[in-house]
C-alpha cells in the first residue's frame, strides 16, 4: 500500500481536497431529502398533522422550492465531477421532452408550483395558457421534436435547466426558448429581455465565482457556478455554450450539442 505525503505532494494534496469537497457535496443530499420529504408531508397530509394557515402553507412552499433549488445545485456539481472523471450514461431521448422537463423543474424552483396538466410536454399544447401567463414562449421546430439525441439525458437537462434559471433570474418580463436542429447538431437557445452583458464581459460570466462589477451599470450578478458548469458539461459532451448579448439588450445563451455524443478531452 503506497503512502501519499500530503505536505510535500501537491497533486496528492489537491486530490484529497477535491475528494473532501465531493464527499461533502454528496453527503448533503440526504439532509436535503429529509427536509423536502418532511415539508411535503406537512403540506399533503394536513388531515393527519393538522390544518395549516395560509401563511404557514406559503412559508412551507417557499422552503420546499428553495430545498429543491439547493438539491438541484448539488446534483449539478456532482454531475460536473462525474463528467471530469469520464462518467456518462448515454441513451436515446427526445430533446424537446428533456428541455420541457428542465423548464418545469426550473419554474418549480424559482416561480412556484406548475399545474399538473403542464408537467409533461405535448407538442400541441406545451406553450399554451400557463406558460404564456408566465411570459414564456417555446419555439420547438418539427425536426427538433422528432429528433433522437444519443447523449447523457441527465446532463442535458442540467445544462438546459441552468440556462433557463439564469434567464428567469435576469429577465424583465419575457423568456424565449428555441430548439432546432442544424445539420448533425441540436441547438437550444434561451433568450431573456434583461439588462444584457457587454461583449467585454462575455467570457467572465462563464468563470466560476466570477461576478460582474456590481458598481457598474451591468446589473447581472451571481456566483457564476451555473453558467460555468453548463459550459463545462457541454464541452465534455462534445458541444459548447455560447453567448450573444449587448448591454441593455437582453442575452441569448446558445447550447450546441452533437446529435451523437463525441466527448471532448479538454473541457476547460
Amino acid at each position: 500500500m503506497s503512502n501519499i505525503n500530503h505536505k510535500s505532494d501537491y497533486n496528492g494534496e489537491c486530490f484529497f481536497q477535491e475528494l473532501d469537497t465531493e464527499f461533502l457535496i454528496h453527503e448533503m443530499k440526504d439532509p436535503l431529502a429529509i427536509i423536502e420529504t418532511g415539508v411535503r408531508t406537512l403540506l399533503e397530509r394536513q388531515n393527519k398533522f393538522g390544518t395549516l394557515t395560509g401563511r404557514q402553507e406559503k412559508t412551507l412552499k417557499r422552503v420546499q422550492r428553495n430545498t429543491r433549488k439547493a438539491r438541484a445545485m448539488i446534483y449539478n456539481l456532482l454531475e460536473i465531477g462525474r463528467s471530469e472523471a469520464g462518467g456518462f450514461i448515454l441513451c436515446d431521448f427526445q430533446p424537446a421532452d428533456a428541455t420541457y422537463d428542465a423548464l418545469v423543474e426550473a419554474l418549480e424552483a424559482m416561480v412556484g408550483e406548475v399545474p399538473e396538466s403542464y408537467s409533461h410536454y405535448e407538442a400541441s399544447t406545451g406553450d399554451e395558457h400557463f406558460l404564456k401567463s408566465q411570459q414564456i414562449f417555446l419555439d420547438f421546430s418539427p425536426d427538433a421534436i422528432q429528433c433522437q439525441l444519443s447523449q447523457d439525458r441527465v446532463k442535458f437537462c442540467q445544462i438546459a435547466g441552468n440556462l433557463i434559471k439564469n434567464a428567469l433570474h435576469h429577465r424583465k418580463a419575457r423568456l424565449d426558448i428555441r430548439l432546432y436542429r442544424q445539420s448533425d447538431s441540436i441547438i437550444l437557445e434561451v433568450t431573456d429581455d434583461g439588462p444584457g452583458i457587454d461583449p467585454a464581459h462575455h467570457q467572465a460570466v462563464f468563470h466560476r465565482y466570477r461576478q460582474l462589477n456590481p458598481s457598474s451599470s451591468l446589473t447581472r450578478k451571481g456566483h457564476g457556478l451555473g453558467l460555468a458548469g453548463a459550459r463545462v458539461l457541454a464541452r465534455f459532451m462534445g458541444g459548447d455554450v455560447q453567448l450573444t448579448s449587448r448591454q441593455g439588450q437582453g442575452a441569448t445563451f446558445k447550447l450546441v450539442l452533437p446529435i451523437k455524443m463525441a466527448p471532448a478531452h479538454n473541457a476547460r
